[in-house]
């Protein structure tokens, strides 16, 4: 049993963050809110439940998809936070039943929930230095000057007693009526249609030319402070008054209610009224007004605790479905999904919707040529729900999972017993894994390689410039002039082929940890791949450690490395490495020298519950900065157990081995002074 929990566990992890870089990065879901926001409720169920599957790299834990483009990234100066999710009476109920454990003296901001992209904007001395998409919380796309093109964005502050710095927090949208217009011309001049507003506003601001953004008819509504100095408020009605009096552009559309009562009052208000605003909104968002109780009542790791998004049941339709086909992913997963008759949800036409698997095509009773019922909430594609029994007429045909690889002719099998996925094992030459590996070598969660975008990655291996990945680094202007993608008009090789040649220069350069991402190793993310190369230095070390040293490492665990272990067993998989090492990338940890005392040197340690003065990244860094090991899981060569609030299994753990076991304030010596300091 606990094995299929902990598959289970990855494999919503590793669904989850592929919908999120759909979403974040390719502005194309594929999937809906309400599917995704049920994907992240059974993770986190399932988590909660078995915090020692939980991976550390979990997406419960992270704003957003993290994901970025084109732009440079910085840091918010105070985290940008997600919203929570209800999505029924019950919900709320149950919600404001928690607030009242803290308050129930407070009131209510309500305000509609605008369906664009999070933007922060930063002022200094009342002027626009900095603009940054939300990005993972942390860190955002530099858009500073897109942004700046929006017309109703203040380039500078106005008004009395503008603050010193004022981090404010907003959505960039495409306003309806402009959208259709905007789509109307696109498909005049032969261009793609843009999904809905959402996309278009996302795709608008990431322009590289910011005259493209402005020629876009972009808006925007603030809704939050950040970080701030020289303001002071004691609400968030008095908050958003003292925005609009220095000329941001605020949102008319909300309402401080005085009881719970005339908080539904406003949700139903708008549930029937949706379609009257002149952007799409997906929900009402509900905040408590007084900031005080708000800070009583504090965060969790991605959302405030005193506020909550209340999601509008989706619109539903019905239409035909013609055929279900399957897609081939950058891991091999095959994913059945529905080619639709057009209908048009919620502002924007739609003819796919993923189906998952092949179990869950079973499940919804689906069948090639029935009428179904398909719904969307605001912006994204939309989910089957089922079909139109009483439309049926005889000619429907049941699915049948294809038992080859749509791409390759490869039998597809499950890779391991109890698997639902099914994948084309067929990884070294399978036409639709290749383009999606190569694609996401250059991405920014691998090597950021700007220039490699889908068409690029396409282009390489139709045109026969590469075999696979192998040969990426060994690509000269020799090769590229023999593909039209990288040619001008006249012949010759174009700027772009200039450009990709530096790219894939800079990137052979790049940390050790992206190289290990950009190598499409199963379950290995940022944060695995982050913490191996801290530990162990080099792709050479990694590749000769025993399965269980790489499981000891913390961020790493039992099924990353049975995965990490299986990948380097395969000798094409070697060869890339081989190749890449020859071309010059680099495939070993830069060493910093650190500048803290060696207390811990040899030690390894497991931190377990929630530290007051730490992070769970942070307690990591602090022990490796003092030659420390951080490990993920208690056994007899564990030296230490770092014991916070709540500190589940690894406790008893300890106390079974005769582990020594640590409180804060003890770690904190053992940190000063080494073993020594203990005694």
């Amino acid at each position: 049993m606990s094995q299929e929990i902990r598959r289970r566990i990855a494999e919503l992890s590793e669904e989850i963050r592929e919908h999120q870089f759909k979403y974040y990065v390719l502005d194309k879901p594929t999937i809906s809110d309400a599917e995704f926001d049920k994907l992240l409720k059974e993770l986190a169920k399932l988590e909660s439940a078995h915090p020692e599957f939980k991976l550390p790299d979990s997406p419960s834990d992270l704003v957003g998809g993290g994901f970025a483009t084109h732009f440079k990234q910085s840091d918010h100066i105070e985290k940008m936070m997600s919203l929570d999710n209800v999505f029924d009476d019950e919900e709320l109920t149950a919600w404001f039943e928690r607030v009242a454990k803290v308050s129930d003296k407070n009131t209510w901001l309500c305000e509609v929930k605008v369906d664009g992209l999070a933007i922060n904007l930063l002022y200094e001395n009342g002027k626009l230095t900095k603009a940054l998409t939300r990005g993972n919380g942390v860190t955002g796309e530099d858009v500073t000057l897109n942004v700046k093109t929006i017309k109703s964005v203040p380039h500078e502050l106005k008004g009395n007693k503008v603050p010193a710095l004022l981090e404010v927090r907003g959505e960039v949208f495409f306003p309806v009526a402009a959208f259709n217009e905007f789509n109307d011309s696109m498909e005049e001049s032969g261009k793609e249609r843009f999904a809905n507003p959402r996309n278009a506003a996302a795709g608008s601001l990431r322009q590289k030319d910011p005259r493209v953004t402005a020629s876009r008819p972009l808006s925007m509504v603030v809704h939050g402070i950040g970080a701030k100095d020289g303001a002071s408020f004691a609400s968030q009605s008095e908050a958003y008054e003292l925005l609009k009096s220095w000329g941001l552009p605020t949102s008319t559309r909300y309402k401080v209610a005085r009881n719970e009562k005339e908080v539904r009052e406003f949700i139903n208000y708008y549930l029937e009224h949706r379609h009257d605003v002149e952007h799409e909104i997906d929900g009402i968002v509900i905040k408590v007004n007084e900031l005080k109780i708000q800070e009583d009542l504090g965060f969790t790791s991605r959302a405030p605790k005193w506020a909550i998004a209340y999601k509008y049941p989706p619109e539903e339709v019905v239409t035909k479905l013609l055929d279900i086909r399957v897609s081939v992913g950058r891991t091999g997963r095959v994913t059945p999904f529905a080619y639709m008759e057009p209908v048009k949800v919620a502002g924007s036409t739609i003819t796919n919707a993923t189906l998952h698997n092949a179990e869950e095509v079973a499940r919804k009773g689906v069948l090639i040529g029935d009428w179904v019922l398909i719904r969307k909430a605001g912006d994204v594609i939309p989910e089957v729900l089922g079909p139109v029994i009483d439309r049926r007429d005889g000619s429907e045909k049941k699915f049948v999972m294809p038992k080859k690889c749509p791409d390759c002719g490869s039998a597809l099998r499950a890779m391991s017993e109890g698997d639902v996925d099914i994948r084309c094992p067929n990884s070294q030459s399978c036409p639709k894994q290749l383009i999606e590996r190569i694609y996401y070598i250059g991405s920014r969660s691998a090597l950021d390689i700007d220039i490699l975008g889908y068409e690029s990655a396409a282009a390489l291996l139709s045109d026969k410039l590469i075999i696979d990945e192998s040969d990426l680094f060994n690509l000269t202007a020799k090769d590229l002039a023999k593909s039209e993608f990288f040619l001008k008009k006249d012949g010759t090789l174009g700027k772009s082929a200039e450009n990709f040649l530096i790219a894939l220069s800079e990137a052979k350069n790049r940390p050790l940890w992206r190289v290990l991402v950009a190598l499409s190793i199963r379950h290995v993310g940022p944060t695995a791949a982050q913490a191996l190369a801290k530990n162990f230095g080099s792709i050479a070390a990694i590749s000769k450690a025993k399965e269980e040293e790489l499981a000891e490492i913390d961020g790493v665990g039992e099924i990353i490395a049975k995965s990490i272990k299986e990948w380097f067993a395969i000798d094409w998989h070697k060869s890339i490495i081989k190749k890449w090492e020859k071309a010059g990338v680099l495939m070993e940890e830069v060493a910093k020298e650190s500048t803290e005392p060696q207390t811990l040197l040899g030690l390894t340690l497991v931190v377990t519950g929630s530290l007051n003065d730490f992070t769970r990244d942070g307690v990591n860094d602090v022990i490796m900065a003092r030659g420390g090991k951080s490990a993920s899981s208690v056994s007899k060569k564990t030296d230490y157990v770092v014991v916070g609030d709540s500190p589940g299994s690894k406790l008893a753990k300890a106390e079974e081995l005769g582990v020594p076991v640590l409180n804060e304030s003890q770690f904190k010596t053992l940190l000063a002074k080494g073993p020594k300091g203990l005694r």
